[in-house]
């Protein structure tokens, strides 16, 4: 199959093309920039040179491939607190895509969080069935759901905040390390027992091939090992791999402490992956997220 990959020299993409070529698949992997071209081709990848707002370049490529894999998002807009603009951009994206596709039956795997269910008020552990109305990043979500209206085989992978392994070097877990490094602590919000829950980046990828390959149309999925890790046992596993103490903080205090990612750092969003691994036969079997922790990649810099 020729996969269009959006994102491709990422985190997450940095793990699916290896997994991708290993499976018989040929990908063209977007790349905004010649350092992120040269990432894509090291891995042995087509590079399309583009971003997220040439529309017309992403219909075309869509149009080419025999899937689509959207991963790709404006992170840069959203640490900048422009959250609209990533939204919206994301959604021009995945519509110029989506009409390439239309009436193909051609595959189209989309990207989400489950930190939506806890915005959207979702209580105890969240599920692949629970579907939200409004809420952040909801709308592509739904979108991209209802393209097995239009003829798509279309699904959604919900990724957990912490995507971990020694290939994330700008999620969630190395910013909060930067953040605990900075102020000579590791904190965590209260008493630290809200939920996080987490996913290795080589079972993330595995998932997303397997939903390329078979997932039903309109399938939300989640790409979940550990259903819920406490933020103080994050905390805590943070401050003994530095040697430094691990302190609690007020919601006052957790701007200070975690700058933008005190709105989600005192979210609880345990969430389970039952369902999605019932359906396609996807296993979590790499380390947890302490484990990943202990194991010290993240602490090397």
């Amino acid at each position: 199959m020729l996969v269009f990959i959006t994102g491709a020299s990422g985190h997450v993409g940095s793990a699916l093309i290896p997994e991708l070529l290993a499976h018989g698949h040929h990908v063209v992997g977007l790349a905004r920039s010649d350092d992120a071209a040269a990432t894509v081709a090291a891995t042995g990848a087509e590079v399309l040179r583009g971003d997220l707002d040439d529309l017309d370049g992403l219909g075309a490529a869509a149009a080419a491939a025999d899937g689509v894999i959207h991963l790709a998002f404006k992170h840069d807009a959203m640490a900048a607190g422009d959250y609209q603009t990533a939204i919206e951009s994301d959604l021009a994206a995945i519509g110029a895509m989506a009409g390439a596709l239309d009436g193909t039956d051609k595959p189209f795997v989309g990207t989400s969080g489950t930190l939506m269910l806890a915005f959207g008020g979702v209580e105890g552990t969240g599920t692949e069935d629970i579907v939200l109305e409004a809420g952040p990043r909801t709308g592509a979500e739904n979108f991209v759901i209802a393209l097995a209206d239009r003829g798509v085989r279309s699904s959604v992978v919900r990724l957990p905040p912490t995507v971990h392994s020694s290939l994330d070097h700008h999620g969630f877990i190395p910013m909060i390390i930067g953040f605990a490094r900075e102020h000579g602590e590791a904190a965590y919000i209260g008493d630290g027992a809200n939920r996080w829950p987490a996913g290795h980046t080589l079972d993330a990828a595995r998932l997303y091939r397997l939903a390329l390959e078979g997932a039903p149309a309109g399938t939300r999925l989640h790409a979940v090992g550990d259903e819920g890790v406490a933020f103080r046992a994050i905390a805590e596993t943070i401050g003994r791999n530095l040697g430094i103490p691990t302190v609690s903080v007020t919601a006052e205090e957790a701007p200070s402490r975690f700058s933008y990612l005190a709105t989600f750092a005192g979210l609880d969003n345990p969430t389970s992956s039952a369902a999605t691994q019932s359906l396609l036969d996807w296993h979590p079997t790499e380390a947890g997220l302490l484990a990943d922790l202990d194991e010290g990649h993240y602490f090397h810099s």
